[in-house]
């Protein structure tokens, strides 16, 4: 029965005070939370507003906010592309990675002057800062692009006021992170792996000794291997070494006692993500017998303390369902956390009372919980008799409803990575979907992190296949329980979900449209034309080029135009350097002259994922608009047009 009140309308036509220039001004991003010994917290925040700016910001302990990188800098490097660990502060200084030209930045916190370069090679990027005090440097990954052929890594050392050149400590392997020194100064840990592995499927943790003159001696492997993850190498108060291992399925918490490898805590969680970024951080020292730490299970953070002694793990009761970024000092721990009704936020616990106070930011959003769809987490059965797992978000909207005995259309969101995972906090971008009467689908398709090693080895040698699978099987599940129409089914993505997304759109009939954000579509251009991190990673995802090259062939999209039938929307970065513009140029001129409906929507000046919020603006507004035109509503705002390719020959 209709009920009373509400306006019955067709789904996608709901009036939403939602819009687009909302939804990209909450897209402020917070990360890399770090205390400090005065009480300050320090963390980046990432203003679309702004064009994208990472701003480095203190909270004193008074709670007087101040910006520590004023106007002209943007907090970010370009290490592996995806960057993070892009700041470190030291004593009286902050030290971090401007984005325009890649140099190593001081700042001083008294004088609050303006920042001075350490580096001076725009061509050599630096991430992953850590302050060696005994020493008066910075530790650090280095990675070179003035050499000829593939970038170099390594790990090195800078002298704070740059009068000296910069010192390589550690060099051979291809890629290095997390080097961090022992709290006596004497030793130091890495993660280290090689080519053709990634750290979240193989990586080594190796410990040395740090002699008089600063360098590294008597190198010796701790753990990792080919069928292990190492992550977040921790020094305890005590100098013993604690990091995350796999080697259980799970990433769970081990350290070494000087002789052996010994489990701290073992259960069926998840103590660690993937390392597609430096900075990472999710477990600190509250003493050398209490860890505070958060976990994965089932889709859903925890906050917990474990006794390093005995194992135990006790949960912390909070509202959150989305937890990070956790860092501890004296009597207090800070993190970023998240939860359905809440976007990402700034949270400290104290840990006398276990009180919990967000610090920021304070504003709440003003926008009603009527028009807020809670995520319901869902399994169903996938391909090979095994389940898959996701987010569903139903339709809400406190003036409208569908009409009468038709179910709503549904959006099948295939994130990206593939090695990453959706999550539960409160997504705005989500929200503009279900408040207009779309159903929404998050998937966690197999080879996503969150579920175990298992799970994330599904995607070896299957990318194209397993995600694919799973994101149909989730489309379908929902609508035999009638809570999607068959006949409007979406799915969207970004990088990897673009993958996925044409990938599914052209191998398989379930969908009905799709929007790719910088996604693949020629597998054989990708594995030729991205960078070093990933230039191997097809290797795992598919199998070793060219030797395979008939099997890149099948999964590439572009090669099968003839199989594709439904209306396709582009959005491309034109400075993307990990999915380059050629991807879907290629695709959107292939199926414009096929005669499908396309449209192509280009932003200069935005790398691989879109950080200014007139492009954020334009692209949701612009794929509403598609959506719109495909399926023949009208939509309850007015929005600029996109020039749709062949769109005459489907609008009823």
């Amino acid at each position: 029965m209709p009920n009373s009140g509400k306006k019955v309308a067709p789904y996608g036509s709901w009036a939403s005070p939602l819009k687009a220039d909302l939804v990209a001004a909450s897209t402020n991003a917070y990360t890399e939370a770090k205390l400090a010994s005065d009480g300050s917290v320090y963390f980046l925040e990432r203003r679309p507003s702004e064009k994208g700016r990472h701003v480095i910001v203190r909270l004193k302990s008074n709670g007087q906010i101040e910006e520590i990188t004023r106007f002209g800098f943007n907090t970010r490097n370009r290490v592996h592309e995806y960057g993070g660990g892009s700041f470190v502060v030291a004593d009286d200084y902050v030290f971090f990675s401007n984005f325009s030209d890649q140099l190593v930045y001081r700042v001083d916190l008294k004088s609050k002057s303006t920042p001075t370069p350490i580096t001076s090679v725009p061509q050599i990027f630096y991430a992953d800062f850590s302050y060696d005090s005994r020493r008066n440097r910075i530790i650090c990954v280095r990675e070179d692009h003035t050499v000829k052929g593939e970038a170099v890594n390594s790990i090195a050392s800078l002298d704070p006021e740059g009068k000296e050149d910069p010192n390589i400590l550690l060099s051979g392997n291809d890629f290095y992170s997390t080097a961090r020194l022992s709290p006596d100064g004497t030793r130091i840990v890495w993660l280290t792996w090689n080519h053709p592995n990634l750290p979240f499927f193989s990586s080594e943790i190796w410990i040395g000794d740090v002699s008089a003159d600063g360098m590294i001696r008597n190198e010796r492997k701790i753990a990792g291997g080919p069928d292990e993850s190492i992550a977040e190498p921790r020094w305890s108060p005590e100098n013993i070494v604690y990091f995350a291992s796999d080697k259980s399925n799970w990433w769970n918490i081990y350290r070494f006692n000087g002789s052996d490898v010994e489990p701290v805590c073992e259960t069926s969680a998840e103590f660690a993500s993937p390392h597609w970024v430096f900075g990472l951080s999710s477990y600190a020292f509250v003493s050398e017998r209490k860890i505070v730490c958060q976990y994965s299970r089932d889709g859903r953070s925890h906050l917990a303390f474990i006794d390093t002694n005995s194992g135990d793990l006790r949960n912390i009761e909070t509202p959150f369902s989305e937890i990070d970024y956790v860092d501890a000092k004296d009597e207090s721990v800070v993190f970023l956390a998240g939860s359905p009704t809440m976007s990402d936020k700034l949270v400290r616990l104290d840990l006398n009372s276990e009180n919990f106070e967000v610090i920021y930011p304070k504003q709440e959003l003003k926008i009603s919980d009527a028009y807020l769809s809670r995520p319901e987490s869902i399994s169903f059965p996938t391909s090979n008799g095994l389940m898959a797992y996701g987010l569903f978000y139903a339709p809400k909207n406190e003036n409208y409803q569908g009409p009468k005995d038709n179910p709503p259309p549904l959006i099948v969101v295939s994130h990206g990575g593939p090695t990453s995972s959706t999550h539960s906090s409160l997504n705005l971008e989500i929200q503009f979907w279900t408040s207009r009467g779309f159903g929404v689908l998050d998937v966690n398709y197999g080879g996503s992190t969150g579920y175990g090693r298992e799970y994330r080895k599904r995607l070896i040698g299957q990318w194209g296949i397993v995600d694919v699978d799973d994101c149909v099987n989730g489309a379908m599940f929902l609508t035999r329980e009638k809570r999607a129409d068959e006949s409007k089914l979406v799915i969207r993505g970004g990088s990897a979900g673009g993958y996925t997304t044409l990938c599914a759109l052209t191998f398989r009939k379930a969908f009905k449209s799709g929007a790719s954000y910088y996604g693949i579509s020629d597998l054989e251009t990708f594995v030729s034309d991205t960078h070093k991190f990933e230039s191997r990673y097809l290797e795992i995802l598919v199998g070793p080029y060219p030797q395979m090259r008939e099997v890149y062939r099948r999964r590439s999209a572009i090669n099968y135009l003839d199989d594709i039938s439904a209306p396709v929307i582009f959005f491309q970065g034109l400075d993307d350097k990990v999915v380059p513009p050629n991807q879907a140029e290629s695709m959107f001129e292939a199926l414009k002259k096929k005669g499908l409906p396309t449209a192509y929507v280009p932003f200069e000046g935005e790398q691989h994922g879109f950080r200014q919020a007139k492009n954020l603006i334009r692209a949701l507004e612009a794929e509403l608009y598609f959506y719109s035109r495909v399926f023949g509503f009208e939509t309850a705002e007015k929005i600029r047009p996109v020039k749709i390719e062949n769109l005459l020959e489907v609008v009823n």
